[in-house]
């Protein structure tokens, strides 16, 4: 049975017991473990039937506690300064005295950091005291929760707890930057667009497109060609809709849907972002059930948001291994 809490020292009492819990960010959902305890760290990859090759993000109360973990240069002291707390993900040298469990780093040199924006999830890690691993509480390759009911969709039964906060507001995950080799490169895009990464700390590489990228080193979260992805089909770049089809409109809706959901009838980036996920779900759910072909994306142009936007949908729709 999964208990739906309220209070955040109520999680942090059940992760210093091992267990697992999901809490909210100001991205999407976490499933959380103790990054310290590699028993804990092992339940996370089997609740959501993870691959161990896909490293985690772990979730800090504030920089100081990410940086006596990581070996943190220059920029990243910036980017943290500018960011955190915030949705912002850096990867980093693991220091030789680290905590954190070889697991959740999928065994690499390097550690995902972040210090998440949320009241609830700030309260929870401070009252833990140490660092918390959390991918996206959801099953591995699916949509990612943004409310506590897609939570217990995806896991319930399956984890202790989920921490009640709400819906998330930004919608989709960190903007993960590699700063552990020397350069800096974007790895995942996200809630903080890389032209204000560039603001702070200069140019940075951008990743190919998912569907001509190698086959992935997997130094981060998401970079799995299919991810994100709902049970029925999804077609990209949309300019038609057939009346077999559900469709994920981003500005005035094409006609002849089944179903429409909006992303933003206005096209704000930061709106999609904020609907992707929920939109996505209620999409599949209501288009499995029509007995629908499959859903139909229309085109998310632009900046700022819109290129995570983008990948997740791209992934989305990639073929299933």
């Amino acid at each position: 049975m999964t208990a739906l809490l309220r209070d955040p020292l109520d999680a942090a009492a059940l992760l210093r017991a091992g267990a697992l819990v999901a809490f909210p960010t100001e991205t999407v959902y976490g499933l959380g473990a103790d990054a310290c305890n590699g028993r804990a760290v092992a339940e996370i990859f089997a609740a959501k039937g993870r691959p161990h090759f896909n490293p985690l993000i772990c979730h800090f109360a504030d920089a100081d506690a990410a940086f006596a973990q990581v070996r943190a240069d220059a920029r990243a002291r910036a980017l943290a300064a500018r960011f955190w707390p915030g949705p912002l993900t850096l990867v980093l040298p693991r220091l030789a005295d680290c905590r954190v469990e070889l697991l959740a780093g999928a065994g690499l040199d390097t550690l995902a950091v972040r210090v998440p924006a949320h009241d609830l999830a700030l309260a929870m890690l401070r009252a833990f005291g140490g660092p918390v691993a959390a991918p996206s509480a959801n099953r591995s390759g699916r949509v990612s929760p943004t409310s506590p009911a897609h939570v217990m969709e995806e896991l319930g039964g399956r984890i202790a707890a989920i921490l009640d906060g709400g819906e998330c507001a930004v919608g989709v995950e960190s903007t993960v930057l590699d700063l552990a080799a020397g350069g800096a490169a974007l790895l995942r895009p996200g809630g903080v667009p890389v032209e204000e990464i560039e603001a702070v700390i200069g140019p940075v590489g951008r990743p190919l497109p998912p569907e001509a990228a190698p086959a992935p080193t997997l130094r981060s979260p998401g970079l799995l060609l299919s991810h994100y992805a709902p049970a029925l089909p999804l077609r990209l770049e949309a300019r038609e809709v057939a009346a077999d089809e559900a469709l994920l409109a981003f500005g005035p809706p094409l006609p002849g849907a089944a179903i429409t959901e909006q992303l933003s009838l206005s096209r704000d980036d930061r709106e999609a972002a904020r609907n992707l996920f929920g939109a996505l779900r209620r999409l599949d759910a209501e288009g499995q059930r029509l007995g629908l072909r499959g859903i139909a994306a229309m085109p998310v142009p632009g900046g700022g948001l819109a290129p995570a936007i983008r990948d997740r949908l791209a992934r989305a729709a990639a073929p299933r291994a």
